[in-house]
């Protein structure tokens, strides 16, 4: 009976995480697509895509972690069906989301001659540095998306922004196979044709979610008449008092898997190729989670403004359940496939290169073994930070972050990583560990928190 109050709220937890999950599959995706089709062109390239797009990662990091700042806010509002302050919340949140994504393109367009410095390939960097001007460009656009799809997400239509990023999808991968490859009598561009399609369709995605949320009764009244430059100070406080650390817990896990990229740049550029094919995969799993911990985020903020904490431990545990069990599928397929799923990336005909992407394959891997022992982690850290985010906790949160990537996992990755050692195995040994760490801390911080309340209400 005990299990049942768990499993009876999964039908609703995936109606609300299933648009979510798919939205954001759909970013990544993309980036599956870029890869597959990037990789046909040789190893280098591949490489060159992967060292670009940790730059931007890192930057969008931030972005995307700021903008979480607008769901507890809006669906704390909803629930308590106050339209004023729902309102004022999301053209705040959309207000910093518009500048910081400016601010963010400027960063990585003067950050890149960085890439000179951190001994990575020669041929990587040259074929990177052309590629990385087009994609921190549509980091404005992408920070805005991210603006509408928060509050989007907040309101619980998550349905909308899923059907925006699925129709950018569509226009990415056609424009990726004009451009790359020089279809329908277009120039053959190689990567910077996938940098193209990339902006493209970021931009027709902002306006296709605001149409969409435009044509909503439910939403209308928020996304029109928004009196931009009109600001009040202490909404501008709140959300950045919200958006800062949830930036920062980003950023934190992000950039250790950008430094996890470096590293493997520096054993060359067959480990750094089977590394972003490893990422890649591995992020398509974490994307299934980042669903569930928006619908964890949604739910908790309903319930915190109900304030009915009992429900809202109940329910997030139903959530970190839901995880674990989707956790334990993904480390099977891994297991399972991980010799056959490599071999998607690269093109086993090209005679040229058939010792780099032999090389690649193998790496590639052993390095999907290690993305399935970590699955189960990183859906438990990533699931329970939603929940606090939810509860507005993002203080200590951001401190356990911090501690678990950058003070356990990264200095893991950096001895273990090294090419007499375990080379790219033990970066991702690093990876599992700062993981693990986020995990334990975060579900005791959230543990402490719920007790605590339901304590205080009694």
């Amino acid at each position: 009976m005990q299990l049942q109050n768990y499993t009876k709220e999964f039908k609703y937890n995936w109606q609300l995480a299933a648009p979510v999950m798919l939205g954001m599959l759909g970013h990544t995706f993309v980036s599956f697509v870029d890869n597959i089709m990037v990789g046909q062109l040789g190893t280098a390239e591949l490489a060159a895509v992967s060292l670009g797009n940790s730059f931007v990662f890192i930057a969008m990091s931030l972005g995307v972690g700021f903008s979480t700042a607008i769901t507890p806010l809006i669906a704390e509002a909803d629930s308590a069906q106050d339209f004023k302050k729902g309102k004022s919340s999301f053209k705040h949140g959309l207000f910093l989301c518009t500048v910081l994504g400016v601010l963010l393109f400027l960063l990585v367009y003067i950050a890149k001659p960085l890439m000179y410095f951190m001994k990575q390939p020669p041929e990587v960097v040259e074929l990177a540095m052309p590629y990385l001007n087009l994609v921190a460009l549509s980091l404005i656009p992408l920070v805005i998306f991210q603006a509408f799809k928060q509050f989007g997400d907040g309101m619980s239509l998550t349905k909308f922004p899923m059907y925006a990023t699925l129709i950018g999808n569509i226009i990415n991968i056609t424009l990726n196979y004009v451009f790359i490859f020089g279809k329908f009598g277009f120039p053959e561009i190689g990567i910077v044709g996938a940098a193209y399609g990339t902006l493209a369709s970021r931009v027709i995605m902002v306006g296709y979610l605001w149409y969409l949320l435009k044509g909503k009764e439910k939403s209308k009244a928020y996304v029109t008449n928004i009196k931009f430059f009109v600001l009040d100070k202490l909404m501008l406080s709140k959300i950045l008092n919200l958006g800062a650390p949830s930036a920062m817990q980003m950023f934190f896990e992000v950039a250790i898997f950008t430094a996890a990229i470096w590293l493997s740049g520096l054993l060359g550029k067959n480990p750094q190729a089977a590394n972003q094919i490893a990422l890649n995969l591995g992020s398509m799993a974490f994307m299934v989670f980042m669903g569930l911990s928006v619908a964890s985020m949604i739910r908790v903020g309903n319930q915190k403004g109900l304030k009915k904490y009992s429900e809202l431990r109940r329910i997030a545990f139903s959530l970190f359940l839901m995880g674990i069990l989707l956790a334990v599928g993904f480390a099977i397929i891994f297991f399972a496939f991980h010799n056959q799923l490599p071999k998607l990336y690269v093109d086993y005909k090209d005679a040229e290169n058939l010792i780099d992407n032999t090389e690649v394959i193998k790496i590639a891997s052993k390095l999907i073994l290690a993305a399935a022992i970590f699955q189960i982690s990183d859906s438990v850290q990533v699931i329970v930070l939603g929940a606090l985010r939810g509860l507005q906790d993002v203080k200590i949160p951001t401190l356990i972050t911090f501690v678990s990537y950058w003070l356990v996992g990264f200095p893991i990755c950096w001895f273990l990583g090294k090419e007499h050692v375990y080379g790219s195995f033990g970066i991702w040994l690093g990876l599992l560990a700062g993981l693990t760490t986020a995990a334990i801390l975060l579900y005791i911080r959230f543990d402490y928190l719920t007790k605590k309340l339901i304590k205080k209400k009694l």
